[in-house]
């Protein structure tokens, strides 16, 4: 991992502050420390694998991580990233076959689990591969290596992104893409201090993880929870009276309900989203809940790091809503046609990156639609448009746009405008099949919004007609991905099959 050299020096200068939280089980600097070295004596005296045919150059160990928001994950991921391991996470919550083919494709050293009887461990013992689970040891953790080894170069962590194929692809991040990334991060997010840090999130996804190592480089407390519950999120950030939380938008909505009734958190002095645009009513929300917080969000990808930064309520100058805000330091947008030709300022086209943060490569996976790296930059496919004071507004992916009668819609500015709704909470919309229009546009929104006519007019005054959706549907409960996002799939799933996850509203 690219912090060794701060988490030794953490550890030695404060090694009885909690440096790791998950459900009021805490791990100190010294405690994380020492059993990290413990891990990495165990590690280097594991026998190397020679069934790998991954190429990973200056890679001994490759450790795979399956372990989810367990209180050993801070342990084994600092072990597993010291000089010349990796790691790879993997959340335990993919489906089995999809965990299979990926563990077929790295075949790891060694697979660290938090249950001896969940599939991952199966599924590692199946083919071959050394399972630890974590909290049962059968080393000690008390006898570790003279000292952890410092920073350095090299391939440190193999991530899992779905793209538009929806099978796992591996992509690859180096030490210094991610140490040049804290550095400034820790001056772009005013880190000094160490704030205490709270994010719900799973820890095998690049949101909470950036958040857990990101807290550590800082000398913070990371807090988070085994599994995703809003009141006992909502109890943590009052009673540790956390300073900044990590959060993607759908996890606040969840947190502001459970402690709608409560007083406000005045402790969190930020509150940082990602993940998907905010809208009007959620900052509105935010503002409520969080009084004293500067408020902001960043847009970024796995494979290309941060692109930008904003923020809403707190700043200098609050940024506008519709945008994401504008370049991280060190990044430089443009917005290109499709043979890539810079189109310039306020025309959408496809958004690249160059900067030095973006990711080697994927290891396996590509569909060639995904991320890609040309002359002109790094992209993930998004659309975009960017104005003359370099703020980005993102469309959507390419992918998603839906074609109805004959014209371009894209489901992300449709459902910005259903979110300035009141009674909207959130929208998720998409295109089904039709024999008229090609595509007709759906709409699924939760919240206290559930008249169909009232819907289509609030469209009315800020889209074209064209893009109105024809139909209206109402969701209680959005099911949601081990990330924190909304199933978009199980979604428009049960709105093709008539299930009863939604209700179809009438004007």
């Amino acid at each position: 991992m690219p912090i060794h050299k701060e988490l030794v020096r953490h550890a030695k200068e404060r090694p009885d502050k909690p440096a790791v939280d998950i459900d009021g089980r805490s791990l100190s600097y010294g405690e994380l420390h020492s059993r990290a070295r413990a891990i990495c004596r165990f590690l280097q005296e594991l026998p190397r694998s020679n069934r790998r045919t991954l190429d990973l150059p200056g890679v001994q160990k490759l450790v795979a991580l399956s372990l989810g928001n367990h209180i050993g994950f801070a342990e084994y991921f600092v072990a597993a990233t010291a000089l010349p391991n990796a790691s790879a996470v993997i959340d335990p919550m993919m489906p089995p076959e999809r965990i299979e083919r990926i563990v077929e494709s790295l075949v790891p050293d060694v697979l660290v689990v938090d249950d001896d009887a969940s599939p991952s461990a199966e599924i590692g013992r199946r083919h071959g591969i050394p399972v630890i689970v974590a909290g049962a040891e059968r080393f000690d953790l008390t006898c570790g290596a003279d000292e952890l080894p410092g920073d350095a170069e090299g391939i440190f962590l193999i991530g899992f992104t779905s793209g538009t194929t929806a099978e796992p692809k591996a992509y690859c991040r180096s030490r210094e893409q991610w140490r040049r990334s804290l550095d400034r991060g820790r001056i772009v997010f005013e880190l000094g201090d160490a704030p205490s840090t709270l994010c719900p999130g799973a820890l095998a996804h690049g949101l909470a993880l950036y958040a857990l190592v990101e807290a550590l480089d800082a000398g913070a407390s990371f807090h988070s929870v085994r599994k995703w519950d809003p009141d006992a999120v909502a109890r943590i950030l009052s009673s540790e009276q956390i300073e900044r939380l990590v959060a993607v938008p759908t996890h606040i909505a969840g947190i502001a309900r459970a402690w709608a009734d409560k007083p406000a958190l005045t402790s969190l002095r930020d509150v940082m989203t990602a993940g998907a645009k905010l809208n009007l009513n959620e900052v509105g929300s935010m503002r409520r809940l969080f009084p004293a917080a500067r408020i902001r969000e960043y847009y970024g990808a796995s494979e290309i790091g941060f692109m930008t930064v904003s923020t809403l309520v707190g700043g200098k100058t609050d940024f506008p809503i519709d945008r994401v805000g504008q370049a991280y330091p060190g990044v430089e947008i443009s917005i290109r046609d499709p043979e890539e030709n810079d189109v310039g300022t306020d025309v959408p086209g496809t958004i690249f990156v160059r900067s030095d943060l973006i990711a080697d490569c994927y290891l396996w996976g590509d569909d060639g639609q995904a991320f890609r790296v040309t002359e002109a930059g790094a992209t993930v496919g998004d659309l975009g448009e960017i104005d003359a004071d370099g703020m980005l507004r993102v469309i959507g992916r390419a992918g998603g746009m839906m074609i109805t009668g004959g014209n371009n819609v894209y489901p992300a500015e449709v459902e910005s405008a259903l979110k300035t709704c009141p009674g909207v909470e959130d929208a998720v919309v998409f295109g089904l099949p039709d024999a008229y229009y090609g595509q007709r546009i759906v709409a699924v929104v939760s919240g206290e919004a559930t008249d169909a006519q009232i819907l289509a007019e609030h469209c009315t005054a800020r889209l074209a007609r064209f893009k109105i959706p024809k139909q209206f549907y109402h969701i209680a409960s959005w099911p949601m991905t081990s990330s924190g996002k909304i199933a978009r799939g199980q979604v428009e799933a049960s709105v093709i099959s008539g299930g009863d996850l939604v209700l179809r509203l009438s004007a």
